[in-house]
């Protein structure tokens, strides 16, 4: 991304192996990155569960804990509380920057609200399916489908002359950026600094460029009919609205 802040200090992953694919963890890791070391690595589940076992494999490949959780009763999910409890205990000792939330769970939302709260950066991780009262809770939401598509692309999973697939940029995310460029500080020329607006984007929602096929706000802003993007002698990134 183009207009992230300094790297945190610890981060915390959590993972409900319930509702997410384990194939997902490799390039989760890699965007946690962006917000500093992800010390804290855990995964909770019923890993006695024939669905669960391709965790076994990855945990200790990747330095994840296991918590395990046994279906105390039918319909209730232990999971679900054993995250919340770590999650609320990791916030009050003070030693956690920023969050990352491996689920498509909805029941998460009041958790990652609760955490913002407190000025906790929180990223959220999950499927397409994800219910939106989730998704626009995080400070970030980001489609672990997509990651999953584009970290293969990157690895040689598609033939060199096809490219990594982007997806068509919504109505609501033009509106989004155009309200962010138009809320930034511009020159004569109408031109904002990228990192600006990128930030005024952030603080008003949750979308993150990667579940759109794009690495950087900037490379989905140069292939838009409605941005203009040029880099200047101080080697910043400017944005300027055509329509």
């Amino acid at each position: 991304m183009d207009d992230l802040s300094p790297p945190l200090r610890n981060i915390a992953l959590l993972i409900d192996a319930d509702n997410t694919s384990p194939a997902g963890i490799d390039p989760v890791l890699t965007v946690m990155a962006e917000l500093g070391q992800v010390n804290i690595r855990r995964a909770y589940g019923n890993f006695a569960k024939q669905g669960l076992s391709k965790w076994d494999k990855i945990t200790n490949r990747f330095g994840i804990r296991p918590h395990q959780q046994f279906d105390v009763s039918k319909g209730k999910n232990a999971t679900d509380m054993a995250m919340t409890i770590d999650a609320i205990d990791l916030l009050y000792q003070g030693k956690v920057d920023g969050f990352g939330i491996m689920s498509s769970d909805s029941d998460f939302t009041p958790l990652v609200s609760r955490l913002r709260q407190d000025g906790i950066v929180v990223y959220g991780f999950g499927s397409s399916k994800t219910p939106e009262a989730f998704r626009t809770a995080c400070t970030r939401f980001i489609d672990v489908d997509a990651l999953i598509a584009n970290d293969a692309a990157d690895n040689g999973g598609r033939q060199e002359s096809e490219p990594p697939q982007k997806l068509p940029v919504e109505e609501e995310l033009n509106d989004l950026l155009g309200a962010a460029w138009k809320a930034s500080k511009r020159d004569e020329e109408g031109f904002a600094a990228l990192s600006e607006m990128g930030n005024i984007a952030g603080n008003r929602s949750s979308f993150d460029v990667r579940n759109y096929g794009y690495k950087r706000l900037s490379d989905l802003l140069k292939d838009s009919t409605r941005f203009k993007v040029e880099r200047r002698e101080d080697k910043q990134l400017y944005v300027k609205r055509l329509r």
